[in-house]
Formats: structure tokens, sequence, C-alpha cells
């Protein structure tokens, strides 16, 4: 019995694709810059597809799919799932090439991306809102497609659309001047790892290839570990553009040869990231988008002296996330902490707190209290930002001696889901 060979993306197909999808997606410059390259020593490079028109890389991968499709399979209309980028991709694909695709979408998907898709798509899409979740909505899309005979385009686990996502590699080497050292490509299903991998590793193979997932959703980190491809059991969303609970089976197989290293970032440090691009460069990164920058604090020694290129994957970052954001940065950086406080039921109590307790820079940034028993004292969840992380251990030790200490709350998720 022979056995299956295995898919591995080439560069004559590659080349291909890029031709292919020249109408539709842009060559996004390659970009230095100067504060992390300051910061870590270094020539760090970013390779800006959150500048494509739809403000992500998977434009590519979707036009270069349906372009893969006959005429009789256009004729039918395409399908796809989709939280996000690769909903808009379709979309505007779909616009593009006047086919008629349905999206499917998460009934609790924002507003704003729901008519993003829209206006890529015009007339050409039908958006529907069906389950909670992108598993329900991908499993409602695949019911349609084999009932419709409409073609189903996965927003990873696709050869043509690998091939697609492949493109931003080649763009990255004949951009940069000089030889690239390290690579850092951010992995959700795993189609641009398994795209540029095997570019990188045909064309440039002394470049170090560095997977970043999200702390929250390592499932491509796990799957290496484990030697196969593995589904986790649950995941967080937050870094919503690469949290996946299981990467494509075609992607595994490939980043399993092409990637040196995958590591994971703490979302909290995503968000510190995003905040410090906005902030320094105006640039407005989807929590995606920061990965791969999130990542270089913990390789600031590798990567000193040496040519650096991170993919900026998206910029699709709803303006309603920045308090979010800006929480989960500061609860990272051990600047918020959040306490029950007990304050004594007597005249003055908070007073006392305020100017007794609490350092001169520190700050009451939440303060929910509700006294609904006769007992000597009331409990409050009371937020507190600090200038320093050190000063915690003060304020811990002065809440506790004057009585004020009830329950630290910073390692309580159930609870914070809730706060923030």
């Amino acid at each position: 019995m022979e056995t299956e060979e295995l898919y591995y993306p080439g560069i004559e197909d590659i080349n291909q694709a890029a031709s292919t999808i020249k109408e539709a997606a842009a060559l996004t410059p390659l970009l230095p810059n100067l504060h992390f390259s300051d910061q870590f020593n270094s020539n760090i490079l970013m390779k800006r597809e959150d500048l494509q028109l739809v403000r992500s890389y998977k434009i590519r991968g979707a036009f270069n799919k349906m372009s893969s499709l006959s005429k009789d399979e256009l004729d039918k209309g395409v399908v796809c799932a989709s939280a996000g980028n690769h909903a808009q991709g379709v979309a505007f694909s779909c616009n593009q090439m006047q086919v008629k695709g349905t999206i499917f979408m998460p009934a609790p998907t924002p507003k704003q991306k729901i008519e993003q898709v829209k206006m890529f798509g015009k007339s050409y899409i039908d958006v529907r809102l069906e389950g909670d979740s992108f598993d329900d909505a991908y499993h409602n899309a695949k019911t349609f497609s084999h009932d419709s005979g409409a073609s189903f385009i996965h927003p990873f686990n696709d050869q043509k659309v690998i091939e697609g996502q492949a493109t931003v590699g080649l763009e990255i080497l004949e951009q940069s001047t000089e030889p690239i050292d390290i690579l850092f490509i951010p992995v959700g299903g795993g189609g641009l790892a398994a795209g540029v991998g095997p570019v990188f590793k045909t064309l440039s193979p002394n470049t170090k290839i560095i997977g970043v997932e999200p702390e929250g959703a390592p499932a491509m980190y796990t799957s290496l570990k484990n030697g196969e491809n593995t589904t986790l059991d649950s995941i967080e969303k937050f870094v919503d553009g690469a949290a996946v609970k299981r990467v494509g089976d075609l992607n595994f197989e490939i980043c399993k040869e092409v990637l040196d290293d995958v590591v994971t970032v703490h979302e909290g440090k995503v968000c510190e990231t995003i905040l410090k691009l906005y902030n320094k460069d105006a640039i407005v990164a989807e929590p995606a988008g920061a990965l791969t920058l999130a990542a270089l604090d913990d390789f600031s020694e590798e990567i000193e002296g040496k040519n650096v290129v991170c993919i900026v994957s998206g910029g699709n970052n709803d303006i309603t996330r920045t308090e979010e954001i800006k929480e989960r940065a500061l609860l990272y950086k051990g600047l918020k902490h959040y306490f029950i406080v007990n304050f004594p039921q007597r005249a003055g109590a908070l007073k006392e707190f305020v100017t007794e307790i609490l350092g001169p820079t520190d700050d009451i940034t939440h303060f929910e209290y509700t006294k609904k028993n006769s007992r000597e004292t009331g409990s409050a969840v009371v937020g507190i930002e600090l200038k320093k992380s050190e000063d915690l251990e003060d304020l811990v030790k002065k809440m506790k001696m004057e009585n004020f200490f009830g329950e630290y709350l910073n390692h309580r998720n159930d609870l914070l889901q809730i706060l923030i």
C-alpha cells in the first residue's frame, strides 16, 4: 500500500499565487521600526500586512483559493465562516470577482466587523449571524456548503490558501536589502506560517523562523510538543485573530518541518505592545498583529545586532476594546490591582483608607460598595492603580495592619472577567 505524499508548498506554485493575487492584494511595505530597533540594539523590520485594503493578509489566501475554482464552482457561489479578517478577505474577493458569497459569523460578532464585511462584499455577499461561537458558525457554514453546493473557503487548512499566504514571504525576501537572521510569524490556524515558512527554508535557509502564539491559545505549541495535531479543551479568545482550539492538519504537518521554534506570549504583553505601537508609531495593530513584536523581549539577547523581521498581520482593532486593552496591559505590568476591602461601619473610614493606607501616587480607579446587612464591616470591590509595581507589597501590608484587607482578586480569573 502506497503512503499518501504530504503536501508541501513549492516555490513555483507560490510564484503563481503571487501573480494571481496582484489585482487584489497590495504590495505592503517592509519598514524599519526605530523604537524597537533602539530598544533591542538590532535592526527590527516590520512587514506591514495591516496596510492591506482589508487590513490583514487574509485577502491573499482567500483570493488565491477562489481564483483556483472553476466557472461551474464559482457559479454555485462560495461560503465561509469567520468572525473577522477571513470574512473580510472573502467578501472583498466576492465583490472583486463578482461571485455570490455567504458568510457565517457568530451572533456576538461586534457590529463594526459585520459592517466592514458588508462594505467589502457589497451586493455580492449575504451575512448570516448564527450561533454563539466560531465553532457554531463553522458547523453551519459546512452544512450550508454541503446542502447548496457552494465551495467552502477554509481560513487556513487549504493548499491554495496556504500558497496565497506564502506570498508574504516572497515579498519580504524581495524587499530586504540584507540577509534576514530571524523571522517572527504570528500563528493562529497556521496558514501564514505554513506558507511563509517553506519560502524561507527554500530561499533563505539560514533564517531562523519563530512562530508566536497567544499564551491562552497555544494550539501549535501543544501540538508540536505532543508530536501530533492536538485539539485544546478551551482557549482564551482575546487575541481573536490567532485563538483557535486546533490548527489545520495541513498546516501542522508543514510547520513541524519549517518552524525552528514556537513560543507563547501573555495576552497582557500583547496589550502593552498594542499601546506602545499606537503611542510611539501611530500604528493601529490588532492583538494578533502585535504578537510578533510582543515576543521580542524574550529574545533580547539572541536578536542583538541582528536583522529581524516581524510580520504585523493585521490592524482590525475595534476602538471599543481600548479600555480593555489598557486594563489588561496594566494588570500584566503589575500596576493595576483589585481587592475586596472591608470598611468599618463608622464615619471617616473611607477617608482613613485614602489618606492612611494608599500611597501618595496610588489611585482608586474602581469602587463598588453595597451594604445589605447589619454587620460591623461592609465590603467593597476596589481597583487601585499604582505608579510602580513594587508598591504593592507595602500597600497590602498596611491594609492588613489596619484590618482593611479582605481578599486579593487579581488571581481570581472568574471575577476579573466581570471587572474588565
